[in-house]
């Protein structure tokens, strides 16, 4: 497993008071630019939308089994009002570019290698997702990924799509 600064300050994070990302709260606003061009995303911008917010590493091994399950849902699930949002939090653009080109995607792809947005959401490890209503409520904070978690989040998502 690679170690960058981006992961000892994710870490040292843990012991410090900062304002986080809570259940049931407003997610956070954080804007990054999108990995393959100058557009940028915001997960907090997207009204009326279920939102999948995902924060990855390219050296993550539950980040690469996780991606192609996302991509199925992102792909079952965008005409009901779904959106995957995935934030690379790597140093090296490269290094996120070459995972993508062994797990490609369809969904949003977000660049921070300045780590701002794991700041505000208070990300102790890769991945870690944040289940977000469409009033911009952050309902459920998912750490790691098995493939058997797959099923249980899926029926989350479903529920929340099926709410006003």
């Amino acid at each position: 497993m690679k170690i960058t600064a981006l992961t000892l300050c994710l870490l040292a994070f843990g012991s410090m008071t900062i304002q986080a990302a809570e259940l049931n709260a407003p997610a956070p606003s954080c804007r990054v630019q999108t990995l393959t061009d100058q557009a940028g995303v915001d997960p907090a911008a997207f009204p009326g939308k279920v939102v999948y917010l995902d924060f990855w590493a390219s050296w993550c091994i539950p980040c690469a089994k996780s991606f192609p399950v996302l991509d199925q849902w992102h792909s079952d699930l965008s005409g009901r009002g779904f959106e995957v949002i995935a934030i690379n939090l790597d140093e090296e653009r490269q290094e996120a570019l070459d995972f993508l080109q062994q797990h490609p995607v369809r969904f949003t792809i977000g660049a921070d290698p300045a780590g701002k947005c794991p700041r505000l959401y208070a990300v102790r490890g890769m991945p870690t997702s944040y289940l977000i209503d469409r009033q911009g409520r952050i309902r459920e904070v998912h750490e790691g990924f098995k493939t058997s978690d797959a099923a249980g989040l899926r029926a989350r998502i479903e529920s929340l799509l099926s709410e006003p």
